[in-house]
């Protein structure tokens, strides 16, 4: 039998390496860029068509390469910064492994032109899967231009793998965020299609922050510095009351290479342990600089995953650091303990003359089982709540101890609860009679529950739940129908988004419209809305917060539980315009909630899976009072 194993020609192994370095035009973009910093370039330009996916264009300005450098630089693990295994752990530079540009070189149409400064005449290579096309002389200016073209063109079904144009440049935009991030003092440009998306000047770290997320950020940042023998840390962390339901905007950098740390991100959020919702997600931009022989960086292909030999001192570091800062600025509610408040209140201005002591009065003939006025019913009688008289609760064996009468609000708004009919669909009552209203008694409970009496007891309704499953269920047959009625705004208004939030908006704006959105953009990055749905048009007016909510909520929901866009967009819009617990309503609104509810397909539970009505029997009621 004849040998079956053999050696992979190098344009195949490249192929394969490709597959863990390139895995989308994004992956390439991080690598072009990477290079270029390790350039030492001060001005980085970035260009792209179809997202990346026809053009990738990185232009810096470089030390440039030599001849021999230019075609060195295409070959497998051929690189310039690390020359023996220990440099593995004093690593600086961005990359260190000499795969990128093999890889890339592999699956793309290559060109690229480079000088450096001592030289006149610089070098253009041109190389496609793997094989070099030519290599000659050119005029081109100091540093590297490197132009990739078609990615993916040989291997067709990675390429039938590639998400949206939109879903593809929001990847490309994160990368471009995280890189020009770690990088403030560079100067960066990005242009899509011919539109440029960011102009970024050389600057300070607060102001990049500004240039790539908005003006508004400028209010929303608190400044985090803490030095030890052990790490850095510099960087700033967001106000908790601009916290959002996604963690978009959370970016951690080791020695300027942004990395993923879910233990790292549990110091931060700790921080903010009492200060946020646990649904919500606090901003943070912050560097950690660390000794490089103490982490390792070479555990991953994206290198976006660093091991520590101290884990535990830096969390703690972290921890420590994001708490005082947020307590510095008084985010946090502080305590003096050099000021001794123990006879603050005592302190007066009047003259002693002025001060009357205080006086003690009494009624000797007081009696507590005393009524006010004579009443019928034996003294033992306790005042009938909820079965509709009109004789008040508060009028009950006591009146004379007035004191007490805070303690019975609720009792109050139960015999004064309006009354209704409800009617319950059929099918509904004849797979569970028990939910059968008997007396068709309406009630709200602090703000949150209606309560109804049933056959067999109580039904209770989460009225905010309730109102999410009716709009869910009524903005998704919208989506499926792409018949959302609108209302036209008399005051169109502009929202301005981030680049990332704004493509996802453009690649949203069908479904958008489907749902009653009047929606149009109006320049870079912003939006203008014209109209809203019909069933939102008593939101006041607040048509940009509406439209923001709506994003953010469709975000959280792909990003957690991975829904399809028409699920998400609907969920997020019922939980942006749902009615709120706390919402005092009519007991037509009640009647009309109960009504529109019992008509859904699932009235049960809730979007999120959660019980809507709960009911309480007799029995169990009974039980409560020992009987």
């Amino acid at each position: 039998m004849s040998d079956i194993i053999q050696l992979l020609p190098d344009s195949v192994a490249n192929q394969i390496a490709a597959g863990e370095v390139v895995q989308r035009p994004a992956s390439a973009v991080k690598e072009l860029l990477e290079n270029a910093i390790d350039a030492g370039a001060n001005k980085i330009q970035l260009i792209l068509k179809d997202a990346g996916k026809a053009l990738i264009q990185v232009i810096d300005n470089g030390c440039g390469m030599s001849v021999t450098d230019a075609r060195m630089c295409f070959e497998r693990h051929a690189t310039s910064k690390v020359r023996k295994a220990a440099d593995l752990f004093a690593i600086r530079t961005m990359g260190f492994r000499g795969e990128a540009m093999a890889s890339i070189a592999a699956i793309a149409q290559v060109e690229m032109k480079t000088r450096r400064h001592e030289d006149e005449l610089g070098t253009m290579v041109q190389i496609e899967g793997s094989e070099v096309i030519s290599q000659e002389p050119v005029a081109t200016s100091v540093g590297t231009s490197i132009s990739v073209k078609n990615l993916f063109y040989n291997t067709p079904a990675r390429r039938n793998f590639l998400k949206s144009t939109s879903a593809e440049m929001r990847h490309v935009l994160e990368e471009f965020q995280r890189i020009s991030l770690a990088n403030p003092a560079i100067a960066f440009s990005l242009h899509h299609d011919g539109v440029e998306i960011h102009r970024l000047p050389a600057s300070g770290m607060k102001q990049r922050i500004v240039h790539l997320f908005g003006n508004s950020y400028n209010q929303r940042l608190i400044p985090v510095e803490e030095e030890t023998s052990i790490i850095n840390i510099k960087g700033f962390i967001g106000k908790p009351e601009f916290a959002k339901k996604t963690r978009g905007e959370q970016f951690f950098f080791v020695n300027n290479r942004y990395i993923k740390d879910a233990y790292l991100n549990h110091a931060v959020s700790k921080s903010y342990e009492d200060l946020l919702p646990d649904d919500h997600f606090p901003m943070y931009v912050l560097f950690i600089d660390i000794d490089p022989a103490k982490i390792d960086v070479n555990v991953h292909p994206t290198k976006t995953e660093i091991k520590y030999l101290d884990e535990k001192s830096i969390y703690a570091i972290l921890h420590s650091a994001v708490k005082r800062s947020i307590g510095r600025f008084n985010i946090s509610p502080t305590i003096d303990f050099d000021q001794e408040t123990g006879f603050s209140g005592m302190i007066t201005h009047k003259a002693p003359e002025e001060i009357v002591p205080p006086s003690i009065s009494f009624n000797p003939d007081f009696n507590p089982f005393a009524s006010d006025k004579p009443s019928k019913e034996p003294a033992t009688t306790f005042p009938r709540v909820g079965n509709g008289s009109s004789r008040d609760a508060s009028a009950a064996i006591v009146p004379s101890t007035k004191g007490w009468g805070a303690l019975y609000e609720v009792a109050n708004h139960v015999d004064t609860a309006q009354q209704a009919t409800i009617e319950l669909p059929e099918a509904v009552v004849a797979a569970d009679p028990t939910l059968e209203p008997v007396q068709k008694q309406l009630m709200q409970l602090h703000g949150r529950y209606i309560i109804s009496q049933i056959k067999s007891g109580l039904m209770l309704i989460d009225q905010q739940a309730a109102h999410e499953r009716i709009l869910y269920e009524r903005f998704s047959k919208q989506l499926d129908d792409h018949k959302g009625a609108s209302q036209h705004s008399l005051f169109p208004q502009t929202v301005t988004l981030t680049p990332n939030d704004f493509e996802l908006a453009k690649s949203l704006m069908e479904e958008i419209k489907s749902l009653g959105f009047e929606v149009r953009e109006f320049g870079k990055n912003t939006l203008i809305i014209e109209g809203i749905p019909v069933d939102l048009v008593n939101n006041n007016g607040n048509e940009t917060k509406l439209f923001e909510q709506l994003i953010e909520g469709f975000k959280s929901s792909q990003q957690e539980l991975k829904l399809s866009r028409r699920d998400a967009l609907a969920r997020s819009m019922a939980k942006t315009s749902a009615i709120k617990s706390g919402a005092v309503l009519g007991q037509q609104e009640m009647n009309t909630l109960i009504e529109q509810l019992f008509a859904c397909q699932t009235p049960n539970f809730s979007i999120s899976g959660k019980p809507v009505i709960q009911t309480i029997g007799l029995t169990e009621l009974d039980k409560k009072f020992d009987k």
